[in-house]
């Protein structure tokens, strides 16, 4: 593979401007079919197999009239202290802020609390409810400003008067995450690499693997139905990866500059040699991320799958793009100072001027000095921060998580106050009375139970459809929708009461709504938590395997990356949950993690994970095969990319952290905190730190491989031996050639052969 990638390399340095034609005219022409393919997208969440889900498919085709993405509004209304919402002035308020709504966009129907009830027992509090022929994807700015102009309306009369629902959510707002982001890659690439041309090379060509990406998600969203969080995460994770493997492949030319090679040759060489390691640490994160379509959610899947399609775009646009790049950019990749002194003399890479180490040196031999200590040291405190795992409660966000300020919690304090908090959480009930005998008695009979159900507070009348086979009926919690003793709830009536009355009345009793469906979610997620890791972690195992020709080395990453992933969860329930630091990431509000949030960064993490470990131990292995002793390997791959490895993580780290401070949607800031200490941890204290102390302390039997597995894997020769066999026939060198070198760098013939010195 290397010597493949080392001709791919050379030549898309010398054709680079045909490649930098062929990425900006993909970059056009999917930004074009992503314009032009713009419109509604029909975004369709299932949880196939569940009772939920069977209770959602018996109502479309019993009730083929209504639909089950239909949205609706809540108006809440409060009276003034001392007053009763049910006064003929609060009446005639409440019925012209309804009536604001004959003709508005997409409604179908208005619901006033005084045809319904819906007031509460203190007189203090109504709601009416406004039906739209619409779904999620269907809502404009034109429809919220028509709701909150009659909302308005209502508070300027003197009511209390507060929205929930789809359409008074605000629109999903990144912030300034993207840019924030970039603006820190920036810095840290200014400081990594002494020069702007060289800092600014892997954001440019980054983020037009990135436009592609975005580009193809917006072009293929309504024909897919890729929702907004979908092309978030793929912004998220493209970005970091995009940057990351760019600055690998320039990092590496560089070295092979200071070496003396011309530019092409370098070209090829960071390509044949970084690349690969690009390419594998491209592989685990796609695998990683395609495999969350085992868990069987069509949402969870769509996500995997887009992200990892903007990760293959990053490892193609490394390939081809940035040494096509680095051919117009010629050694302005190093800064003014560093091309004026040009000394005739080589700098070996792995010393500063002053003959002393590098830092990435220190920091490995210093680990190795005390392995034992440092790795029970480190263990110990990822093993303390993942203690918060032990205490995480999952859920899904609902109105009650939201800002305090905002009109959806208002109104949900508002209902809960005033009808009882399991009011903003109802059970559906669905019934199937096709088998029996009088569906209507058993409806009935069904009401009278549930009245005595310990935890339900009512239970509503049973509506049917037209032939009279099923019907639905709401019951209301006596506990919230988040609460644990509502799950126990939704566990009773389908284990117990459900199979009871089905055996009495032959009608069948599905249980749905908010909370039912929130259990069915968690559930599908930690059934399918097992068989995700054991796909993602034995694919990835195989991968590292042929890597890295061992077996030691490949469970250590992954048993590195456990601990990463726990420590990194543990602080997400620390801040989210126990509200530790909460303020200082601007969460306003605590509550349960999202269900998805653990097999999520199970996936993402694992992929993002294995990058360094790829990048750092690919170097060990390739001082290892040249003859070096395993502690030498172990300095030997930090001195070449401990400083790379830092920059990188800094980056990755800088794009989720951005995302978790600049957007006020908790779904963001979650995952953008997450995935920021996952990377935080498993960059620093398990690759620098914990991979060296137990690399240490195992010595030559980390690259020991039984003598039949090495003879049945294919070798993929990531360290490069191949190429240097090929390159050593001296026919590279004679076809290098210096043509096409002295035009788009900016340097004569005779002056890109030098040797450059790193200061």
């Amino acid at each position: 593979m290397a010597t493949f990638l080392y001709k791919l390399g050379r030549l898309s340095f010398r054709q680079r401007r045909w490649v930098a034609v062929i990425w900006i005219s993909v970059l056009l022409a999917v930004g074009a079919a992503s314009f032009a393919g713009g419109g509604e997208v029909e975004e369709e969440f299932t949880l196939p197999g569940t009772e939920s889900q069977q209770a959602f498919d018996l109502m479309e085709e019993a009730f083929p009239g209504s639909s089950a993405d239909a949205i609706a509004a809540r108006i809440v209304f409060q009276a003034p202290d001392g007053e009763e919402i049910t006064s003929p002035e609060n009446t005639a308020v409440i019925e012209d802020v309804l009536g604001r709504f004959d003709g508005a966009d997409r409604v179908v129907a208005v619901t006033s609390p005084f045809e319904t009830g819906s007031v509460s027992e203190d007189g203090s509090t109504a709601f009416g409810t406004v039906d739209y022929n619409a779904s999620w994807a269907d809502i404009t700015d034109d429809m919220r400003d028509q709701l909150f102009t009659a909302v308005d309306a209502g508070r300027d009369a003197g009511l209390t008067v507060e929205a929930s629902g789809e359409i008074a959510m605000a629109e999903v707002s990144l912030g300034q995450g993207e840019l924030i982001g970039i603006a820190v890659a920036a810095i840290v690439l200014i400081i990594t690499f002494g020069s702007l041309v060289a800092a600014g090379l892997p954001l440019i060509t980054a983020l037009i693997g990135v436009g592609v990406g975005m580009s193809a998600i917006g072009a293929l969203s309504v024909t897919l139905g890729l929702s907004e969080m979908t092309g978030i995460l793929a912004m998220m994770i493209g970005l970091a990866v995009g940057i990351d493997y760019a600055l690998f492949i320039a990092s590496r030319y560089r070295s092979e500059l200071v070496a003396g090679h011309s530019r092409e040759e370098a070209a090829g060489r960071a390509v044949g040699t970084a690349g690969s390691a690009v390419v594998f640490a491209g592989l685990t994160v796609i695998i990683a991320l395609g495999g969350l379509a085992v868990v069987n959610i069509t949402l969870l899947t769509k996500m995997g799958l887009a992200a990892a399609g903007t990760v293959l775009l990053a490892v193609l646009v490394a390939l081809t793009l940035v040494p096509a790049a680095l051919g117009f950019v010629g050694k302005r990749i190093f800064g003014r100072k560093t091309r004026a002194a040009n000394p005739e003399t080589n700098v070996p890479p792995t010393l500063q001027k002053d003959g002393r180490p590098n830092m990435g040196s220190r920091w490995a031999a210093g680990v190795l000095r005390r392995p034992l200590v440092v790795l029970v040291s480190s263990v110990a405190v990822l093993g303390v921060m993942a203690v918060p795992v032990f205490g995480m409660q999952l859920g899904l966000p609902d109105d009650g998580t939201q800002p305090a300020d905002s009109t959806q919690r208002k109104a949900y304090d508002m209902l809960s106050d005033g009808f009882g908090p399991g009011f903003n959480g109802p059970l559906l009930l669905v019934l199937d009375g096709s088998e029996a005998a009088d569906p209507q008695a058993a409806a009935d009979t069904l009401g009278e139970r549930l009245n005595g159900v310990e935890g339900i507070a009512a239970a509503y009348p049973a509506q049917f459809n037209e032939d009279g086979t099923v019907a639905t009926m709401a019951a209301i919690p006596s506990s919230g929708p988040a609460s644990s003793e509502t799950t126990d709830l939704v566990a009773e009536l389908r284990g117990e009461v459900a199979p009871q009355f089905q055996d009495d009345t032959g009608m069948r009793m599905l249980v749905s709504g908010q909370t039912a469906a929130e259990s069915d979610f968690s559930q599908v997620l930690s059934d399918a938590l097992v068989p995700y890791l054991a796909l993602v972690v034995g694919l990835a195992f195989v991968l590292l395997t042929l890597v890295f020709r061992s077996l030691l080395v490949p469970l250590k990453a992954a048993l590195g990356f456990l601990l990463s992933v726990l420590a990194a969860l543990g602080s997400v329930v620390a801040v989210f949950q126990w509200g530790w630091l909460a303020g200082l990431l601007g969460v306003s509000e605590t509550g349960p993690i999202m269900s998805m949030m653990p097999i999520f960064m199970v996936g993402v993490i694992f992929g993002l994970a294995m990058d360094y470990e790829v990048f750092l131990v690919t170097r060990m292995r390739e001082a290892y095969v040249h003859g070096e002793d395993p502690r030498q390997a172990v300095i030997s791959g930090f001195n070449l990319n401990a400083r790379v490895v830092t920059a990188a993580a800094v980056i990755m780290i800088s794009v989720f952290a951005a995302f978790a401070f600049s957007s006020a949607e908790s779904m963001i800031k979650m995952m953008g905190f997450g995935l920021a200490m996952a990377i935080l941890l498993d960059a620093f204290l398990v690759r620098m730190t914990i991979v060296p102390a137990m690399m240490g302390l195992i010595g030559d039997r980390a690259w020991w491989l039984p003598k039949w597995l090495d003879r049945a894997l294919p070798n993929v020769d990531v360290e490069g031996s191949a190429l240097e066999k090929h390159l050593a026939t001296g026919s590279a060198d004679r076809a290098a050639g210096v043509a096409g070198e002295s035009g788009d760098g900016g340097e004569a013939e005779d002056k890109d052969r030098e040797p450059v010195t790193v200061r």
